[in-house]
């Protein structure tokens, strides 16, 4: 098993610096010139020469993107305008005026809270009602569970969001517009800012797990070891959750680990429609403004995500499933 870590290990890493290179290829072919955004629409040729000298950005690519590696584990210092970037550095933002990696500390705490709210929800929810879809085959109540699957899975997140916001806040005053507190600062309010947004994110990947769920359940149940264990005499409720679950749960890890560390698109827009400070409304609004180096930051700390919560899941087959060995 340790070897098989050090080989995924070598390997993410391999993954991260080819995500590396390509996102900074494609921000260079970009026709946006950084220094012309920091110098600003007036500025002359002479003084834009003078800023993108000053940030680096007269250098080849190929020298750009060493510098940017290398910076990652040493730290830099950028170009020659004397700003000294702590390892890890992931660029400066020059919109921002602050290192791209303590815009991501700060915004993460949000985005962190809002992901791992979300995913335990849907996980839980997604995968008891496909249970019980499954173990109530061809039922009314498997088919209301099937039907409202269908639905949510048809119905945009901006559109969840815009009708939570409608009818919970503004409606029926059920709840107050989101004011999102750290955790450790106010409990309370850390929670209430984040239930709407946790069920708006939730709600699409709820419906594919009890989708998921469901079929994988009712192929696991009709195996000839669940007959087995029936003619045994086990209780119905050890069968599906001792053995029918048990074998259900390995194929939705697989597909959790991808969409826990892919949630950032599904983020941005919940996080810009009820106004968080976290890692998606930070990239939309960077996308608006052009700000490279912010981001090429939130797609290398999203691919490291997923990268590492592949990893995590690989790794966690072993303690669910024995038979599972590492090659």
């Amino acid at each position: 098993m340790i070897l098989y870590t050090l080989r995924r290990l070598g390997a993410m890493a391999l993954i991260l610096l080819a995500i590396c290179a390509i996102t900074f290829s494609v921000f260079y072919l970009l026709p946006d010139d950084p220094a012309l955004d920091a110098c600003g629409k007036t500025c002359s040729p002479e003084r834009l020469a003078d800023v993108r000298h000053a940030m680096g950005l007269d250098q080849p690519v190929v020298a750009q993107f060493a510098a940017y590696v290398t910076g990652i584990f040493t730290g830099r210092t950028l170009g020659t305008t004397g700003l000294e970037c702590a390892a890890p550095c992931l660029g400066y933002s020059w919109q921002y005026t602050t290192p791209v990696w303590d815009l991501l500390l700060d915004r993460l705490g949000a985005s962190a809270s809002l992901a791992a709210g979300a995913a335990a929800l849907w996980l839980v929810a997604g995968v008891a009602m496909g249970v019980v879809a499954a173990v109530r085959k061809g039922t009314l109540l498997d088919r209301g569970i099937v039907l409202s699957a269908l639905t949510m899975t048809s119905v945009p997140v901006y559109l969840i969001a815009a009708l939570l916001i409608y009818f919970v806040i503004l409606r029926s005053e059920l709840l107050p517009y989101p004011d999102y507190q750290p955790l450790l600062e106010d409990p309370a309010a850390w929670a209430g800012a984040l239930v709407l947004p946790w069920i708006t994110l939730a709600a699409l990947y709820a419906a594919m797990y009890i989708r998921l769920t469901r079929a994988s359940m009712i192929e696991t149940m009709a195996e000839p070891y669940i007959r087995t264990a029936r003619a045994k005499g086990l209780p119905e409720r050890t069968v599906v959750v001792k053995h029918g679950l048990r074998s259900t749960v390995t194929p939705i890890l697989t597909i959790f680990g991808i969409d826990l560390g892919g949630l950032l698109a599904g983020a941005m827009i919940t996080e810009t429609m009820f106004g968080l400070p976290g890692l998606g409304k930070l990239t939309f609004d960077a996308i608006g403004k052009s700000d490279q180096p912010v981001v090429l930051g939130v797609t290398l700390l999203a691919a490291f995500f997923i990268t590492f919560a592949n990893l995590a899941v690989d790794l966690l087959y072993g303690v669910i499933d024995p038979r599972v060995r590492y090659t």
